[in-house]
């Protein structure tokens, strides 16, 4: 069962419906389980919604998931991203790796509980990530505030 964690919106492209189907149907109970059946579309929600997730297929009719995750890293540079596919092409590994910023290359048919637990990892990542962020922000207040306060003790 996935951890309490306030990161859980998935996004998954696919442009076949009835994989979009099954994972909506399997993970939408644990998630916030946003689906596009294109690229396009992908880029819609991603642009209207807050994504924590990415999960693409490689193989679509428009554009591969790898020039798809390639396209959005501009804009979201921080959301870990899943590649599945049902084919086993090494150069499609490199690249989603090399070019799309790939955290995890899963096969299809995908198993649940394999799935589920890369999920699980890539939110963690995703939600460490974020805490490393907020806390780099804070220590960097506070080390401002210590600097006036040692000026205004020099001054004094």
């Amino acid at each position: 069962m996935p951890e309490n964690n306030i990161y859980k919106n998935i996004l998954y492209v696919d442009d076949e419906i009835h994989n979009l189907n099954s994972f909506r149907a399997v993970f939408r109970r644990s998630y916030n389980v946003f689906t596009a059946s294109s690229a396009k579309e992908g880029k819609a929600i991603l642009d209207e919604n807050t994504i924590h997730l990415i999960i693409t297929d490689q193989r679509m009719p428009e554009t591969t998931g790898i020039e798809f995750l390639e396209s959005i890293i501009k804009d979201h540079p921080a959301i870990p991203r899943i590649l599945l596919t049902g084919y086993t092409d090494i150069n499609a590994v490199i690249d989603a790796i090399n070019k799309g910023s790939v955290y995890k290359y899963v096969q299809k048919p995908w198993s649940e509980d394999e799935l589920r637990e890369t999920i699980e990892n890539a939110l963690k990542i995703y939600t460490n990530s974020k805490n490393k962020e907020q806390l780099t922000e804070k220590l960097i207040t506070t080390n401002e505030q210590l600097e006036f306060l040692l000026r205004q003790n020099l001054l004094s």
